[in-house]
């Protein structure tokens, strides 16, 4: 263990709705819980005061800039802050701020350590690789998922023994079955005019391309059930061109009375209880990608694409179901194979991912396994 309490400082671009802004908070909350001291540094934004509501000192830098005379000020600030709040580490969540807390822990002599989100677009730009390049520059970098592990060894050529895997974790609180009240499932369903009898496949997430509400649409039009509603929940964040090619796309499949978009919801654990089937169709792969995870945590059983994080949250025919990336009909055949089978052996898979989220993608498992690292850090 380590005798003092060491300042622990995470930066960020932003403070609004993610999984990396949840993360930061989850964090800092486990920080503090240590008996150690948090701090946060970002651009602001609509979580800030939660972090102020449990007590986290949180910074206002435009951290958020890839102006480079503005890092350039940010990391001279950054520096004085270091010297001032008696920081031990500086904890990067994103590549602009990465660049100024680099610089701010080399002028202050503090270890610098990164997280890996995403499988950052490189291009073909070699500049675009050099800019992602500082998330691969700390003493140590945390991978979200094996898949982006594999990510930054391929494409940075990082050793293996400077990374670590974290995948982020599932709020077991939010996300348990028990806290869902019959009241909050009625009022849900009565506000999106669900029908008691027909099966609901759910698909959350942003209305943008890559999510495969598309992929989603065809698989619908392609399997033998018929009479089932389909939901999309989630905000097209003003990508109006893309949601009406959805719209399209519903009326010429002939699916107006089974497809229903529902905007942005703010009580998914409730959403996911008035679901039998809830899909991630993802094109592209995602990171590690909440919405499987969280969906099992709630009992219901999952169809994601076969890559990414998906591959590491479902267990195919364990956990849930994967199917090849962007082929409908194989979507199709798992969702009617999945209406047909027989209760026991849908109550016995949904235990079992219950389970598994519980054992291995908790958020207390997430926090443990970051304070663990910044123990590392400091003991070296």
């Amino acid at each position: 263990m380590i005798d003092n309490k060491p300042v622990i400082l995470q930066i960020l671009p932003r403070l609004e709705q993610g999984g990396v802004e949840r993360g930061t908070i989850e964090i800092a909350t486990a920080i503090r819980d240590a008996g150690w001291t948090p701090i946060v540094v970002s651009g602001g934004g609509r979580l800030v005061h939660e972090l102020e509501r449990i007590g986290v000192e949180h910074i206002t830098l435009p951290v958020y800039s890839k102006n480079f005379f503005t890092m350039r000020k940010n990391a001279k600030l950054l520096a004085q802050i270091i010297k001032d709040k008696h920081v031990d580490i500086i904890h990067a969540r994103s590549r602009a701020p990465a660049w100024s807390a680099k610089w701010a822990a080399e002028t202050a002599g503090i270890p610098f350590l990164t997280t890996f989100h995403g499988a950052y677009n490189i291009g073909p730009i070699k500049l675009k690789k050099a800019y992602n390049r500082i998330m691969t520059e700390g003493v140590l970098t945390i991978a979200v998922s094996n898949f982006i592990k594999k990510h930054i060894m391929d494409n940075y050529g990082i050793d293996e023994d400077k990374i670590r895997v974290i995948h982020r974790g599932v709020d077991i609180d939010r996300f348990d079955i028990a806290k869902v009240t019959p009241e909050r499932m009625i009022a849900l369903a009565k506000k999106w005019n669900l029908p008691e009898d027909l099966p609901v496949i759910m698909l959350p997430g942003r209305l943008t391309r890559w999510k495969g509400q598309l992929v989603l649409l065809d698989a619908l039009a392609q399997m033998k059930h018929k009479g089932l509603r389909c939901l999309f929940v989630g905000s097209d964040q003003g990508r109006v061109a893309y949601r009406k090619e959805m719209d399209k796309k519903v009326k010429k499949l002939g699916l107006e009375s089974v497809v229903q978009v529902v905007d942005h919801c703010s009580e998914m654990d409730v959403a996911y209880m008035l679901s039998d089937i809830v899909v991630s169709a993802s094109t592209d792969p995602e990171a590690f990608g909440r919405v499987v995870p969280d969906a099992q945590a709630m009992g219901r059983i999952v169809v994601a694409s076969n890559h990414g994080g998906a591959t590491e949250t479902v267990r195919d025919g364990e956990t849930g179901f994967l199917f090849p990336s962007g082929d409908s009909a194989a979507l199709a055949k798992i969702l009617d194979e999945i209406l047909d089978m027989p209760v026991e052996k849908r109550d016995a898979l949904t235990r079992h991912a219950v389970a598994s989220v519980r054992s291995e993608f908790s958020t207390a498992k997430m926090c443990d396994k970051t304070l663990a690292v910044y123990q590392e850090i400091l003991q070296h």
